[in-house]
Parts: structure tokens; sequence; C-alpha cells
């Protein structure tokens, strides 16, 4: 296979096949849930989540690996649709902090099953060292290029 990697247009066109699938069936199951919702909207709103108390959009930005402009614009459009409160840190005015309402908490526990069930199909029949094999050469194929 690796001998054949400019007959089949290069690693690249591969891995943007794939990412597509992933995010047709994302997209298809917030569809399916009744949610009107991009996967950006998605992956902040979860981290939004996990972090708590200490969801800041600073940390957002420093952890989703996207500009700051980019995630301004997707915090502002969960905050229009009502998932979730920013404001100021209590004492910091610089940092904004960042809530899920009761709106939001309500999409989370829609979603977030199926969005687990989602990634349980991505390793399906994959056994724990095939897995480990795959995210071992994806890290060093990013590696290549830095």
């Amino acid at each position: 296979m690796l001998n054949q990697i400019d007959k089949i247009s290069g690693i690249g066109l591969h891995l943007d096949l794939v990412l597509r699938k992933i995010q047709e069936a994302y997209l298809r199951t917030f569809e399916d849930l009744g949610v009107d919702m991009t996967i950006e909207q998605w992956v902040i709103l979860h981290r939004i989540s996990e972090l708590g108390e200490e969801a800041s959009q600073r940390e957002i930005v420093r952890t989703n690996f996207r500009n700051r402009a980019t995630t301004s614009r997707v915090i502002g459009k969960l905050e229009q649709k009502g998932w979730i409160l920013k404001s100021r840190f209590e004492g910091d005015q610089k940092r904004f902090k960042l809530e899920l309402t009761e709106k939001g908490e309500g999409v989370i526990a829609l979603v977030l099953p199926e969005a687990v069930e989602l990634r349980k199909r991505a390793i399906k029949d994959l056994d724990a060292t095939e897995f480990e094999t795959f995210l071992r050469v994806l890290d060093q194929i990013g590696s290549n290029y830095s």
C-alpha cells in the first residue's frame, strides 16, 4: 500500500474522505435528534460542559486548536441559541466565563450518549493494539509535517 501512495492521489485525500464520513455521521445524528448544531458548536459546547466552573473563552481557544476569531464566533452562536451564558470572572475582568444554561445542559444530555456511540463505532472491530498503532502512525504523519 505504501508504494501505491501516488496512485491513490496521496494520503491527504484518503484522510479527507474518512473525515468527511465521520462529519456526515455526526451531522446526521444531530439532525435525527432535532438539534440544529454544527460539529464545531458541539465540540465547544461539550468542552464547556467538561470544564464546568472553570470554563473560559481563553481555555477553549487554547484547547480547541482553532484561532481566537473562529472560536469567538462559535461561542457567539451558542450564546444566541441560549445554550451558554458569557460573563466575566469575578475579580478577573480580562477573562470571559462560559456557563451552560439549562437549555445547553439539555442539549448535552440529548447529544452526548449518541456522540459516545459514534466514537465507539469509529473503533469497532479494532483491537487495542491496532488502535494504538493507528494513533501512533497519525502522530508520526503529523510530526513529519512539523
